[in-house]
């Protein structure tokens, strides 16, 4: 695919879909991945964002010197402009972490059937471009409102304003799975995706 030996998957989906099983689903079937938000953890960790987050900020999104992501969330989320200075700063060091990320894996002899990377907002962003493929996971509202509930997350639909719906994200994708079952049926879905990558 696009030339590459390992092709190289957007993997996304609603809130509470599934988007963190179905990828550790995928790393248990052989795939490489990668999650851009554990990637944004790990750059809230460095001495650099943390500190251009508390010279725009202030103190108190970092007390003793560990960045608070629910006050840096407040903040970001109370003007466009805010967020767009947060994206602004972010974004550029994730893809080059991910970019880093991504030539490991090409490197890796024998290649894994795929290079998987989540990103919860990733048709949003406009990313798409950047993948060989695109996979959404999908879930019934009433099953995706119950896990948010079950780990204490606000209304879906207060989470979700800010992203396309399940059926929008669902007509842009290369591959739609719907996970309204077990894992194990899950995992059974995402191994025919992966041969169909490979195909």
């Amino acid at each position: 695919m696009a030339g590459n030996r390992v092709p190289f998957v957007g993997l996304t989906g609603g809130i509470a879909a599934g988007k963190s099983t179905a990828l550790e689903a995928l790393r248990r079937l052989g795939a490489a991945t990668i999650s851009s938000d554990a990637v944004v953890h790990e750059l809230y960790e460095t001495a650099e964002v943390r500190d251009l987050v508390v010279a725009r900020w202030g103190e108190e999104v970092a007390p003793g010197g560990v960045v608070d992501r629910a006050a840096v969330a407040r903040h970001a989320f109370a003007a466009p402009e805010e967020r767009a200075w947060l994206e602004s700063i972010l974004w550029p060091r994730v893809g080059a972490r991910i970019g880093a990320w991504r030539e490991q894996v090409l490197a890796q002899d024998p290649p894994p059937p795929a290079a998987v990377n989540e990103v919860p907002l990733l048709f949003e962003a406009g990313m798409e471009a950047g993948f060989d493929a695109t996979l959404v996971i999908v879930a019934p509202e009433g099953l995706r409102e119950e896990r948010a509930g079950a780990r204490g997350h606000a209304a879906v639909a207060e989470r979700t304003r800010r992203q396309l719906s399940q059926e929008e994200k669902a007509a842009r994708a290369t591959y739609v799975v719907v996970n309204d079952g077990s894992v194990e049926q899950l995992e059974q879905e995402l191994s025919a995706v992966l041969a169909k990558l490979n195909g």
